[in-house]
């Protein structure tokens, strides 16, 4: 038997991204990854939001992906919503399909420290108190600590975990194909009585990508070039001899979302915990952001810096977040409806987002510049993304996002060097003093008081903002990122803290 710290099943986008976050936290970290290679069959999804592009670039990986996409400074629902006003560095989506992402992912993940069992499947499991013995398809057996699904929307983890999976069943469905055509096609899109249809031209120049709407819900099996033959003869009078295919597909508006993120040892991040239609290219990008999310979390927990309550922030702070694309997304379903009734109600929100603050709050939740965990009252930045500033340190200019490229979370101190003393969460948090000049702004919020002090958690959410008097300081360290080290206890400046650090580090040696 082989064992790690944690396995996870899929090396997709979820997957690798997850793998990274704890290697670079120093875990042992597996993928059970059915594909022999990398490579990927068809384009797939095609883009990366603005948040998402934050996330890489705090890993210091963005310019990857942005030298090889194209930008496009406007999200969609139902019209172009345009971004170009939103206070980041990265106001745009990025037009960049799948399979590059997942290459340039993989790139990155083959230098640090994961293990890969590529041509391999995990067929099943058993959890106990102290870690999950996971078999492979080959006949193998890992024990792992932690098993993590990232195995699509079709998950054997999720189910063998019996974690159920409620929703919506499709209504409608959609063909896809990527091929050659002999004959110059009708480019762009067209809407009839069935729906939306497309035809695009690849990167390559010489192929095109097909999304037809079909005259009744797809069936089980996997469709054939015949299929997406009759189906373009039926919308435009001619397949415009369409052949040589290199990736054919379904796929319906079937919503579904996992009731539980976690079931003990075992956890769901990406398609494995929530299935959607493709409409505005979301599902890649939270699935990206629930390994960020949940990789710092689950490293503390393995490195027993954190108790395992930790993991139950996971779903409280992602399934949210999911909820509210389900809704997007059956939301721009109902959209695409050709009847009347439909039009008149796709003319309303049409008028309602050439409105500045429907838009801003709209476009905000898409890109996911807008996510607010819920982490309490108090500063309008608690729980929300910390802008990429430009500071000025003992060591020179800097941009905060290269302070979260080792995924470590941070005590910015803007106020006067040595004004705070985290002496006891030293060997976790790293504590920087630094100045800004310039004002603090947030997407839909607008200007925001600029904080004397600001928790960063690794995933880049503000635990915590204050100043030098530290109220809730040692709590939220605590929380987020273990109790105190007890041999630093002393240099603690607030008595009630050290009261509180103190009667924790009597009860750990009891």
């Amino acid at each position: 038997m082989t064992r790690h710290a944690v396995v996870i099943a899929g090396g997709g986008p979820t997957g690798l991204m997850l793998a990274a976050e704890l290697a670079l936290a120093g875990v042992d970290v597996a993928i059970v990854e059915r594909r022999v290679s990398q490579d990927l069959i068809g384009s797939r999804a095609g883009g990366l939001h603005a948040r998402t592009i934050e996330v890489l670039d705090q890993r210091g990986i963005a310019d990857r992906f942005l030298s090889q996409g194209k930008l496009f400074q406007v999200v969609h629902f139902h019209v172009p919503l345009d971004i170009s006003d939103f206070p980041t560095r990265h106001n745009y989506v990025l037009g960049l399909w799948q399979n590059h992402i997942e290459r340039i992912l993989a790139e990155w993940v083959g230098k640090l420290a994961v293990t890969i069992y590529r041509g391999r499947e995990v067929t099943g499991f058993a959890q106990d108190n102290t870690g999950v013995d996971v078999e492979l398809s080959d006949g193998a057996l890992l024990r792992a600590e932690y098993l993590v699904g990232c195995d699509g929307g079709r998950s054997l983890v999720r189910k063998a975990a019996g974690i159920e999976f409620p929703g919506w069943d499709a209504t409608t469905s959609w063909l896809i194909a990527e091929a050659e055509m002999t004959e110059e096609p009708a480019w762009g899109s067209r809407n009839d009585a069935l729906g939306t249809h497309g035809i695009g031209r690849l990167e390559n120049g010489g192929r095109v990508r097909v999304v037809l709407t079909e005259r009744q819900i797809g069936s089980a099996k996997e469709p054939t070039l015949h299929d997406v033959s009759e189906a373009l003869i039926a919308v435009y009078g001619t397949d415009y001899g369409i052949h040589s295919p290199t990736w054919i597909s379904g796929f319906t508006d079937m919503t579904r979302h996992a009731a539980a993120y976690r079931d003990r040892r075992v956890l769901l991040a990406g398609d494995a915990a929530h299935v959607h239609p493709p409409m505005g290219g979301q599902g890649l990008n939270i699935g990206v952001q629930d390994a960020v999310n949940l990789g710092w979390k689950l490293a503390q927990v393995v490195k027993q810096t954190s108790p395992q309550s930790l993991l139950d922030t996971y779903h409280a702070e992602r399934h949210p977040v999911a909820a509210r694309v389900l809704r997007h997304t059956m939301a721009r379903v109902a959209l695409r409806g050709t009847d009347d009734r439909s039009k008149a109600l796709g003319d309303i929100v049409s008028e309602l987002l050439g409105m500045d603050e429907p838009r801003r709050q709209l476009a905000a939740e898409i890109s996911g510049l807008g996510i607010h965990y819920d982490l309490g009252e108090g500063h309008p930045l608690l729980g929300r993304r910390m802008p990429d500033l430009d500071l000025v340190t003992a060591n020179g200019p800097l941009r905060l996002f290269t302070l979260l490229h080792d995924a470590r979370p941070l005590l910015l101190n803007l106020g006067e060097p040595g004004d705070l003393d985290i002496a006891p969460w030293a060997d976790r948090v790293r504590q920087i003093d630094a100045r800004h000049a310039g004002t603090w702004e947030l997407p839909v919020l607008g200007p925001v008081a600029a904080p004397t002090a600001v928790l960063i958690r690794p995933d880049g959410y503000v635990a915590w903002v204050g100043d030098s008097t530290r109220p809730g300081l040692a709590d939220a360290l605590t929380t987020w990122f273990g109790p105190p080290t007890c041999g630093a206890m002393g240099s603690m400046l607030s008595s009630q803290n050290y009261s509180e650090g103190a009667e924790r580090c009597t009860l750990q040696d009891s």
